[in-house]
């Protein structure tokens, strides 16, 4: 082949490259062809993160279901706690003063009624486990019961595991940075958490309407959170195992109940003091500290040359008692 072909070949391959970068799609009439019905499903879905088809899990103990929206019910019924919901429809009134946004809801063909909105949320989680989890852990009463509870029952752990001079995460540490990694990845994870329910409330909304755990598929604040969780689960697996092949019996059951205990306390204060912009100088002083504890621990800078056993440094191995200079 000679040159001027192949410039002709090239330039053919460049042509089509070009040509292939727009797609304009089907070009179908009435692709936008929408009714008014759509459009206003479209635009709820938009600003209320549901819409028509949505499943929904009853919380409450019981929501009463009128047969007809607004003020011209004569019949209600009841759905209990645990029944599953769909929405059936949606409607708007004005004219109500309470809220405006009416939902019929319906569990069965045989039970099914409206409710409004603002009555219904409070009462209802989507059916997806992963929301479930996020409305139990969002409870602020259950937050404050935990922060009580989990301070004081720690406190008296730590205080009695420091008198028996106990393997502990920050004070008493073993040679392993998983747990004290474990620890900060908890604190920030909690810190991050408040920061978008504070910040970024409406796509912390569509989240807990949507949930994913993939972090690629969610925006940039909502991926990293999601990320610090599997970490979390990850440097959780790495934590247990190393703090199995340092410790073994009561001591490995005491540390990792203490290690539970900070990151529990790490997760209530932190995710409650970010909510009042307190958590973000305190997530600076906990690093500093957590980071200082772990430099200052007896680490193991040698092995033994004869039997492999971590030494902190020179000379007779406690172990075996071979001499390594």
């Amino acid at each position: 082949m000679c040159m001027r072909q192949i410039e002709y070949f090239l330039m053919i391959i460049v042509v089509m490259l070009v040509t292939a970068c727009y797609n304009r799609g089907p070009l179908t009439s009435d692709a936008w062809d929408l009714t008014e019905r759509q459009l206003d499903s479209i635009s709820f879905f938009t600003t209320h993160h549901y819409t028509q088809n949505y499943n929904f899990v009853v919380n409450a103990e019981s929501l009463p279901l009128s047969d007809q929206p607004g003020e011209m019910a004569f019949d209600t019924l009841y759905v209990a706690e645990g029944e599953r919901l769909v929405v059936a429809d949606i409607q708007t009134i004005p004219t109500d003063s309470v809220d405006s946004v009416w939902v019929k809801v319906a569990r069965d063909q045989m039970t099914q009624g409206w409710i409004r909105e603002s009555e219904m949320l409070e009462g209802v989680s989507p059916d997806d486990p992963i929301s479930q989890f996020i409305d139990y852990f969002s409870n602020t009463h259950l937050l404050v019961f935990l922060a009580f509870l989990v301070v004081m029952l720690v406190a008296y752990g730590l205080y009695l595991l420091n008198r028996h001079n106990a393997p502990i995460v920050h004070f008493n540490d073993i040679d392993s940075f998983y747990p004290t990694l474990l620890c900060l990845l908890v604190a920030s994870s909690a810190t991050l958490y408040a920061s978008i329910q504070l910040f970024g409330a409406e796509s912390w909304r569509h989240f807990y309407y949507h949930p994913s755990l993939n972090p690629f598929t969610l925006p940039l604040h909502l991926a990293m959170f999601v990320a610090s969780v599997w970490a979390i689960i990850i440097v959780a697996v790495a934590a247990f195992d190393d703090v199995l092949r340092h410790l073994s019996g009561a001591d490995a059951l005491l540390y990792l109940g203490g290690l539970a205990g900070v990151c529990a306390i790490d997760y209530v204060v932190f995710s409650v003091s970010t909510l009042y912009y307190i958590g973000y100088p305190l997530l600076i002083v906990y690093v500093t500290f957590a980071l200082r504890c772990y430099i200052h621990t007896t680490h193991s800078r040698y092995l033994c040359g004869k039997c492999g056993a971590p030494l902190s440094k020179k000379g007779r191995c406690p172990n075996c008692g071979a001499l390594n200079t």
